[in-house]
């Protein structure tokens, strides 16, 4: 489906803050602490006894006039369960526009194309963005990325994924998944999000796993906190350096064979340029008028 030419590229959403459904008086804190995009969780942070309080605080936010707001994702319940589909029926009646949904447990091809098929019968340009959090999940990605219907991006969920391996939650015992599920996505060319780091007082903590979540591959991070979004944004945001010297290389690439800095540039390197732009929020159309 076409994204609205005003849509931000996903590329360029570095630090993505979860918040509770249940708390709307905090969903414009995110714009306040500079987070690039918003997640209305109607999932784990939300208590059984209350979903429909939730559901309807972040529909009524989403059916205001979305000008001036943060690029939003709701996290609805798993598709397979009551809440979910309930979840999923409120949206599909209301006038709520927004940019993702996320489907959590999701580790098959069925549950995308089923909801894609109901966002647009209901003429909802929504994007679909897939939380990989269970074992079953990682085995069924390259399904999930190759389908003729596959996600715009992919979300790591590490205590669902620890919990179904029994594992710890650390950046050591989950370095496998991680690293399989960007090669998957790679091979599609589908975003992939690290899960959030879960120990709020720990900001070094989070400072090394960004840092190694952005040396591996990752696009961004998720944030349950504000006070994690700086840290996130700083790993993620290329230098004035880096974007100058993506510039130059894509200068070079345009002109045919030549090098930057006394390195080769080929089409790999134009490759890693264009990203750099990308997560810079310099959209692919203005890379030829510069």
């Amino acid at each position: 489906m076409a994204v609205h030419k005003s849509r931000r590229s996903i590329l360029s959403l570095k630090s993505w803050l979860f918040t509770p459904a249940t708390k709307a008086d905090r969903f414009g804190r995110g714009a306040e602490v500079h987070a690039d995009a918003l997640i209305i969780d109607l999932e784990d942070a939300v208590a059984l006894s209350d979903k429909q309080k939730a559901r309807t605080a972040a529909l009524q936010y989403l059916e205001q006039p979305a000008q001036g707001r943060l690029p939003c994702a709701l996290r609805i319940n798993a598709p397979v369960t009551r809440t979910g589909i309930e979840d999923l029926h409120s949206l599909l009646e209301s006038s709520a526009a927004l940019d993702y949904i996320i489907l959590p447990k999701c580790d098959s091809p069925a549950f995308i194309s089923m909801v894609r098929v109901l966002l647009d019968q209901a003429a909802k340009k929504t994007e679909i963005i897939a939380l990989i959090e269970s074992a079953k999940g990682v085995e069924a990605l390259p399904d999930i990325v190759e389908s003729d219907v596959k996600p715009v991006g992919l979300l790591f969920g590490a205590a669902d994924m620890a919990a179904d391996l029994g594992a710890k939650t650390t950046w050591e015992t989950l370095f496998f998944v991680r690293s399989r599920i960007l090669q998957v996505a790679a091979s599609a060319g589908v975003v992939v999000v690290d899960s959030p780091f879960f120990d709020i007082a720990d900001l070094e903590g989070l400072k090394r796993e960004t840092k190694a979540a952005e040396d591996l591959g990752f696009h961004g991070k998720a944030a349950i906190h504000p006070k994690q979004i700086s840290i996130i944004n700083e790993a993620f945001t290329p230098s004035a350096e880096e974007v100058a010297r993506a510039r130059q290389i894509l200068t070079v690439n345009q002109q045919g064979v030549g090098s930057v800095d006394h390195q080769m540039v080929d089409e790999a390197v134009a490759r890693k340029a264009r990203l750099v732009l990308e997560r810079a929020g310099i959209s692919t159309a203005d890379l030829v008028t510069w």
